[in-house]
């Protein structure tokens, strides 16, 4: 049980240090949060914006990853 436990840890942290150099880096990604399915909603002192399009595909290649790493 423990090697597991190992395992999944050393997985996490390495997840966390990738969405932290993403976040970091996401100025220099042009692309990233301004997709055509973006909702970005401005008034005069009010600006919403959901980044719908953007979190579809984070999710969708963190399912691929995390599905990689299930089948070895």
């Amino acid at each position: 049980m423990l090697p597991s436990l190992g395992k999944t840890l050393i997985v996490i942290g390495i997840l966390l240090a990738v969405v932290g150099l993403i976040l970091t880096f996401a100025e220099k990604i042009p692309w990233l949060g301004r997709l055509p399915g973006d909702i970005v909603v401005k008034r005069e002192n009010f600006t919403f914006y959901f980044p719908l399009a953007t979190s579809i595909i984070i999710s969708i290649v963190i399912t691929l990853l995390f599905w990689l790493m299930g089948r070895r």
